[in-house]
């Protein structure tokens, strides 16, 4: 397993850390000192928190930190600092514009001491910066600056000369811009060393998705890409975009029964660790209960075991299994399993990576069921990012050597029957769930159609659920047709006794 979890600082020499959980491990390692980045984003992305986290960071190592304000009051910067459960000690802020500031016949101009006497209100800044000597500085915001300068050439002058005025003074330096100037205008990247963009897209339903992309970095490496980020009451949190590769662990590969024998021999010889088994079929035929007896007989082995629960009431999934004979209380209290419930609405796709992460490097998780694919499909913004996002996280629980369950249901019950998506070819094995008519009854048969590790059965057998647990019967061998659903019956094999299932078994 990984020594580190995802949101654990990774500290390198020469860096210092941004104070934004994950932003440090895109930045593989933090921010380079004493040099100048611009932090860019619209209205409402998150820039102000971000920053305020930064000078946080630093005032809790000891480190003097400066908010430079154009655009907001300092009453309002404590005030957002508040409602996270922040006090700003240790950290000046200053109010570099009043409201006469920014009167357009007033020409300011910032430019450096050595060429040009400056405006009383830059020399204030200058001043306290000399006497107060921070190692951090937010300077907030450049909209105003360009108001400011009221032409291109003088503000770029400025904002060289602000550049180099605090590079001499040994500062790190966050640089706020709404993105109000022309579409396009990229000056202020080449000036800066670090480009750090926020972003946010409304949905029409759920939360709006915030993402962050490292657009440009001197002298270190980063992680490329958009990654997830959220923002709540206590701050930014980043969450890395999963790169499977950087995650290998050595397990033992051999097969692990699922609790049931004959569902062993379906699967030929059970699950292997370091694989992942889809579960497919229509709804109410099984998937659920057939996922929840394979995770008992790991908790019962002594693993640790995480359910991420997509569809259905924590309570009722308890309830369901116990009734089932298949009681997952002991389990939970005793701390071996987490039943994580999802709200698809509100969840970002990285960030569902990361809980992932959490899991299995923090808890140690070794089992691992997602319940279902159906929900997650619809907390993607699209196909396309779904099946990228999958093919990562299922490398990652592969090379971690975690047993995987993937529960993903089918439109239709009998004969036709459809996906939203196919993510056959992502598996290392399907197990296949199916309804089936004989005698009058409506049955369940189930077979193994895939495996990349197991010689496998090709026989189809019936499954039912009974106040006793999963039974799996007889291969159907004098049945033709059983996965249309109106089988023909040529034979003398019997069928488990008892075709009715406890209410509300799934």
């Amino acid at each position: 397993m990984a020594e580190h979890g995802p949101d654990t600082p990774t500290r390198v020499p020469g860096r210092i850390s941004t104070g934004v959980p994950g932003l440090d491990e895109v930045l593989c390692g933090g921010l380079t000192p004493d040099r100048l980045y611009l932090l860019e984003g619209t209205p409402g992305t998150g820039k102000t928190t971000l920053s305020l986290q930064f000078l946080l960071d630093g005032a809790a190592r000891g480190e003097r930190g400066l908010y430079v304000t154009l655009s907001e009051t300092e009453d309002e910067l404590r005030s957002a600092a508040v409602s996270h459960g922040w006090a700003l000690d240790g950290i000046e802020i200053y109010e570099l514009v009043n409201e006469l500031g920014l009167d357009p016949d007033s020409e300011q101009s910032i430019l450096h001491p050595s060429e040009i006497e400056l405006g009383e209100t830059v020399k204030d800044v200058i001043a306290r910066v000399d006497d107060l000597k921070p190692i951090r500085v937010v300077f907030d915001s450049l909209s105003e600056l360009r108001l400011l300068a009221q032409n291109p050439l003088r503000y770029r002058r400025q904002i060289l000369a602000l550049k180099q005025f605090f590079a001499k003074r040994a500062c790190t330096v966050l640089m706020l811009d709404d993105r109000t100037s022309e579409a396009g205008d990229v000056q202020l990247h080449s000036i800066a060393h670090g480009v750090i963009s926020l972003e946010q897209s409304p949905r029409e339903f759920g939360s709006e998705r915030r993402r962050l992309r490292i657009i440009k970095m001197r002298g270190i490496k980063f992680r490329g890409g958009y990654h997830d980020f959220v923002l709540d009451t206590g701050g930014l949190r980043v969450f890395p975009r999963l790169i499977a590769a950087e995650h290998h662990a050595r397990f033992d590969p051999a097969a692990t029964s699922t609790g049931s024998a004959e569902l062993d021999l379906l699967l030929g010889g059970g699950l292997v660790p370091g694989t992942n088994t889809l579960l497919l079929g229509p709804s109410g035929v099984g998937k659920t209960t057939t996922a929840v007896r394979c995770m008992l007989a790991a908790l019962e082995r002594g693993e640790a075991a995480t359910y991420f629960l997509f569809d259905e009431g924590l309570t009722t999934v308890l309830a369901r299994s116990a009734m089932l004979g298949m009681d997952l209380a002991p389990h939970i209290e005793a701390g071996r399993l987490t039943i994580t419930q999802i709200d698809p609405a509100e969840l970002a796709p990285g960030e569902f990576s990361t809980l992932v992460r959490h899991a299995v490097e923090e808890r140690r998780s070794t089992f691992v069921a997602i319940d279902s694919l159906n929900a997650y499909l619809h907390a993607m913004p699209g196909e396309q990012f779904l099946i990228l996002q999958m093919h990562e996280l299922l490398n990652y629980l592969n090379q971690q050597g975690v047993t995987t369950l993937l529960v993903l249901g089918q439109h239709g019950v009998i004969g036709n029957v459809q996906t939203d998506i196919d993510l056959s070819y992502l598996s290392d094995g399907i197990l296949l769930f199916r309804y089936f008519e004989a005698k009058g009854e409506v049955r369940t048969a189930v077979s193994m159609v895939k495996s990349r590790v197991n010689a496998h059965e090709r026989t189809i057998r019936e499954l039912k659920l009974t106040a006793e647990g999963l039974r799996v019967g007889a291969a159907l061998s004098d049945f033709e047709a059983v996965l249309t659903g109106l089988p023909s019956y040529r034979g003398e094999v019997a069928m488990l006794p008892g075709s009715t299932r406890p209410a509300g078994a799934v």
